[in-house]
Order: C-alpha cells, then sequence, then structure tokens
C-alpha cells in the first residue's frame, strides 16, 4: 500500500541465473544447456578504455550465447557497455532481480504490493526462428518449472506468467494447461512472426480457443534483438534504433494483426495486453484503423464486424510508462479502463524511481483514475481474486 493506493507491477522481470538451465532442462538437452561467454578476453584494460572511453572500465556484460551463437541479434559490444553503464547507475547490488528476495525487499521499498514476473533471457531463447520445435519447447518447460519454484517464496505477491513457445503450435496448448494447473493466470508471447506464422495463423487457433475456454490472459510482448523478424530490423543495426521501433511498431502490428485476423471477433472473452510500449500509440492507431476500416470494411467483413477501437476497448489492455508526455491525454481520449502499471524492473530502461513518477500521476488525474491505472485494472487482467 502506497498513499492509500495498492500498486499491482503488471510488467516486472527475473533475471534467470545461467545455472538454472541444466538443472531444470530436460537430461537429453543439458549438454548443450545456453552459457555466457566473456568479451574481448585478450584486450588490456588500457586498450579498452582508450577504445571506448571511460566507460571501458566497467566490467563487460556477457554474451548470452547458444550452439556456439550469440542468443541475441545485432547487438554489439558498444551497447552492451553502455546498458551495463546503466545498470551500474540505477543498482547497487549486481544481483538485483536474480532472486524472490532481492524484488520482495524492492517491493517492499518502493511499496509495491504484488508483481506478474517476465522472463528476460527465457524470452530469446524462445524466439530463435529456425529452432528445433521441441528443444524450443524445453526451454519454455523448464523455464515456467524453475519460475514457479521462484514465486513459492511468496506466492501472494510474486506472481508467475509463463512462458511460450510459438515454433509448434500443436505443443502450445499443452504447456498452457501446465501452467495453468500451477493455478497461473496468463502466458506471453511475442508479437513477430514464428516460423512464418503471425498471430493470427489458422494453426494457432486452438491455442485462442483454449485461452479463453481457461480464462488465460495473454501478454503480447517484444524483446529486443531477438532473432525473429521484426519491424526495423531491416533498417537498422543499432540497438538505439532497433529498440526505439521495435517495441511500439511491433505492438501495433500485433493490435492489427488479431483484429484483421479475426481473432479478438472469434474469442470476445479472451484478454489481451500490449506491454512496455507505451500508450501514446494507442490513440492514434485506433483513429487509423478506424478511419481505414470506414471504407473498407467490406474487404474484411468477415473477420471484423465492429470498429477496431472497439475491440481494444472491449477486450485489450496496454502499459503506461508513467514518465510518458501525455498519458493523462490518453485517459481523456480513451478512459481509465485499459490502462495500467508496469516498471519494466530491474531492466536498464527505468530505475525504482518509476513507482515515484506513477505516483506523480495523481497531479493530474483524479484518484479514482489512478486507482484503476495501479491496481483494478491490471487486477481485471491478471484475474486476481478470481
Amino acid at each position: 500500500m502506497r498513499d492509500g493506493l495498492r500498486l499491482l507491477d503488471s510488467d516486472r522481470h527475473v533475471l534467470e541465473p545461467i545455472e538454472m538451465w541444466k538443472e531444470y532442462l530436460p537430461p537429453e538437452y543439458r549438454a548443450a544447456a545456453p552459457y555466457y561467454e566473456a568479451l574481448a578476453p585478450d584486450e588490456t584494460m588500457a586498450q579498452r578504455v582508450a577504445r571506448l572511453g571511460p566507460k571501458g572500465m566497467l566490467p563487460l556484460m556477457p554474451q548470452l550465447m547458444l550452439d556456439g551463437e550469440p542468443v541475441l541479434a545485432r547487438y554489439s559490444e558498444r551497447a552492451m557497455l553502455e546498458v551495463a553503464w546503466t545498470l551500474s547507475q540505477r543498482h547497487a547490488d549486481s544481483s538485483a532481480g536474480s532472486t524472490p528476495q532481492h524484488h520482495l525487499r524492492s517491493m517492499e521499498r518502493t511499496g509495491v504490493d504484488m508483481a506478474f514476473f517476465y522472463p528476460t533471457s527465457a524470452s530469446f531463447l524462445l524466439r530463435i526462428d529456425g529452432m528445433d520445435p521441441a528443444r524450443a519447447a524445453a526451454f519454455a518447460h523448464a523455464y515456467n518449472d524453475w519460475l514457479r519454484d521462484f514465486c513459492r517464496v511468496d506466492p501472494e505477491r510474486l506472481r508467475g506468467v509463463g512462458a511460450l513457445s510459438l515454433h509448434d503450435p500443436k505443443r502450445l496448448v499443452a504447456e498452457l494447461e501446465r501452467v495453468a494447473s500451477f493455478g497461473w493466470k496468463v502466458v506471453v508471447v511475442p508479437p513477430n512472426p514464428v516460423g512464418g506464422r503471425t498471430l493470427s495463423h489458422p494453426d494457432y487457433e486452438p491455442f485462442w480457443s483454449a485461452c479463453e475456454r481457461h480464462s488465460i490472459a495473454v501478454s503480447i510482448h517484444e524483446g529486443t534483438h531477438a532473432r525473429l523478424p521484426t519491424a526495423g530490423a531491416e533498417r537498422f543495426s543499432t540497438r538505439f534504433a532497433l529498440n526505439a521501433s521495435s517495441h511500439p511498431l511491433e505492438q501495433m502490428l500485433a493490435l492489427l494483426t488479431l483484429i484483421e485476423g479475426g481473432v479478438l471477433e472469434r474469442h470476445p472473452h479472451l484478454r489481451v495486453a500490449f506491454l512496455e510500449a507505451g500508450c501514446g500509440w494507442v490513440p492514434y492507431w485506433l483513429w487509423r484503423m478506424d478511419e481505414t476500416y470506414h471504407y473498407m470494411a467490406g474487404e474484411v467483413a468477415d473477420n471484423v464486424r465492429r470498429k477496431p477501437s472497439e475491440y481494444f476497448r472491449r477486450q485489450c489492455f496496454v502499459t503506461i510508462e508513467p514518465e510518458e508526455p501525455g498519458t493523462a491525454d490518453v485517459v481523456r481520449l480513451l478512459g481509465a479502463d485499459n490502462l495500467m502499471f508496469g516498471t519494466d524492473y530491474p531492466h536498464a530502461d527505468h530505475g525504482d524511481d518509476i513507482v515515484e513518477h506513477a505516483m506523480a500521476l495523481r497531479a493530474g488525474m483524479s484518484d479514482d483514475v489512478v486507482r484503476k491505472l495501479l491496481w483494478d485494472n491490471p487486477a481485471r487482467f491478471y484475474g486476481v481474486g478470481t
């Protein structure tokens, strides 16, 4: 409880310890488990500082590897250094995010009552196009088992989000139902095409049906540097450009995909959230789709039987960035029922001060609206109390 308001963190992340893969993967996959590889091992500190400047004195973040290749695409040494520098400024504790105890201490310090946890390295391992589907499913299975143990430390405050692999649509429902048996109410998938299939591909229809049947919400979460077709990746190679473009553009395309492909029409009780891209894109994108639908409705009449904005208002949610200018204007344009708060902690984008920014929303909005953003809406999306 913070200043009389409860806070539900809709988008918090774990930092998975590398050793967990050999512990939780099935035996046949452990020998080829992911590992970390140090960068520039033959370079002296003086040479590194001369090449990279004062920040080069920081220990470089090791690179996540699988089968001798980097797991992250287009992630330069300089980008790694800048992320390491930002993290060093935000977190004095190098173990930030890696243990449930650390998260609980952070949540207690900042006044976060409950949090839903999303993957970090597991996201990228599940987003390698062309990976053997059985192996991708094994990664998802292992991660979900590990996260269940992570959350058992305080299952009321630490809530799990099941991570799914889209490589084999036939395996999706089984893992969905397995994590539902944990008592979890939400799963996460990428917005990007996997194996040439978008989210509205017919092969995924049993998955969407199962989500609706079990009242499992679906979070759409982009990850810069995933080895999947990504908006902007055909034009840019810097993290600066990829991060700026991939998150909002992929979420815009994912929402369009679910509407144009008829997923939201066929599954009116499905709950979908679009995370970590802010909310400023939503009013424009809904206006753009509605305007186009006005004179092109006949082309998509089988799948889209109402204005796109009506689908969004009925069953979609989006996380806000409290520092984002214009959040109050988005509330004015859309109302307050489809927005929810998330910190992205402990990633480099935000520090603990994001909670202060969230509380500062009270300066421009009523307490009733802020209460919806910080608790009521995320609780409704995540099925808290049901």
